[in-house]
């Protein structure tokens, strides 16, 4: 008997311990109770009824990646590519995500390789590799929209890497060594014109400062030789106005003198015969004598004859 009641305590121990369920944050659990789903347990501790209670799924409700195999696509132009993607998707009903679908990740994976094929298949090769953003896009919203009945949402898809066969490599690397080239060429072309711009561009700063320094030499010089006349002609009307000044003293002295000595005719008559010996010494061929000297002339011609008498 006490071997009896030993099993009885440890059964429905085990039973009890087995009842209760704690939950991880980030997951829940699927509960079904005699076959049928009965809800969802969330983070914390739970006890279900003994032999009614089942748990069906344990469910992460975090953000899963998925690596989708390269997949053999062939473009609107018949190349045949292999492209490598990865699905980042998270589930958000747990229900729909166990009951809806028989295998979430199966479902996804060939959902994706189905509708890469469709979107690329639509486009040529320059174009896959030009667009991945828009393949990535795309793929995205199709595969959200077709996994949304599973629980699940699909938070963004990238393209890894897209392989093109052997010979279409070596022809896109050639052509891309020549749009190098032709690159180069164009940017040194450029920058020699460039070059030669600058150059012309200096060459006429260069001729506009030397012109506009030339016109202020000639406009300094001209400046300069203007102030040089108008100084000389100053001091030329200076000397003129001294030298008049000095005559006019020189008259007004004379003029004195002779008024204060009071010549007689004969003394002015004898003055005009001393002026007109210098004139007659003169270069000039003819001489004009004036009529009052002429008098003065006639009356020393008389006192001649007087004296001879």
């Amino acid at each position: 008997m006490v071997w009896f009641f030993i099993i009885v305590i440890v059964f429905f121990a085990i039973v009890a311990f087995s009842s209760i369920k704690v939950v991880e944050q980030s997951t829940v659990f699927v509960v079904e109770r005699l076959g049928r789903f009965s809800g969802v347990l969330n983070a914390g501790v739970h006890i279900l009824i003994p032999f009614f209670d089942k748990v069906r799924a344990r469910v992460s409700l975090k953000e899963n990646t998925m690596d989708v195999p390269p997949q053999g696509v062939i473009t609107k132009d018949n190349v045949n590519i292999t492209i490598d993607t990865v699905v980042f998707y998270q589930i958000t009903d747990a229900q729909k995500a166990v009951y809806e679908i028989e295998d979430l990740r199966a479902g996804v994976r060939y959902l994706a390789t189905t509708t890469l094929r469709d979107i690329v298949g639509k486009m040529d090769l320059d174009s896959t590799f030009s667009s991945r953003e828009e393949i990535n896009l795309k793929l995205r919203q199709t595969l959200d929209e077709a996994t949304d009945k599973w629980g699940c949402k699909v938070n963004r898809v990238e393209i890894k890497d897209i392989n093109p066969p052997k010979d279409i490599r070596d022809a896109m690397e050639k052509q891309m060594n020549a749009e190098r080239t032709k690159r180069s060429s164009i940017l040194l072309a450029e920058g020699e014109k460039e070059s030669a711009i600058r150059i012309a561009e200096g060459q006429k700063e260069a001729r506009i400062l030397e012109a506009e320094a030339d016109r202020e030499t000639n406009i300094k010089r001209a400046e300069g030789i203007r102030q040089a006349k108008i100084l000389e002609a100053t001091g030329e009307a200076e000397a003129i106005e001294r030298i008049a000044e000095a005559k006019s003293r020189e008259i007004e002295v004379v003029y004195g003198a002779i008024k204060n000595s009071q010549p007689d005719d004969k003394l002015v008559a004898l003055k005009s015969l001393e002026a007109l010996e210098k004139v007659a010494n003169g270069t000039a061929n003819k001489v004009f004598i004036p009529f009052d000297t002429t008098k003065a002339l006639g009356a020393l011609g008389s006192m001649k004859e007087i004296t001879k008498e």
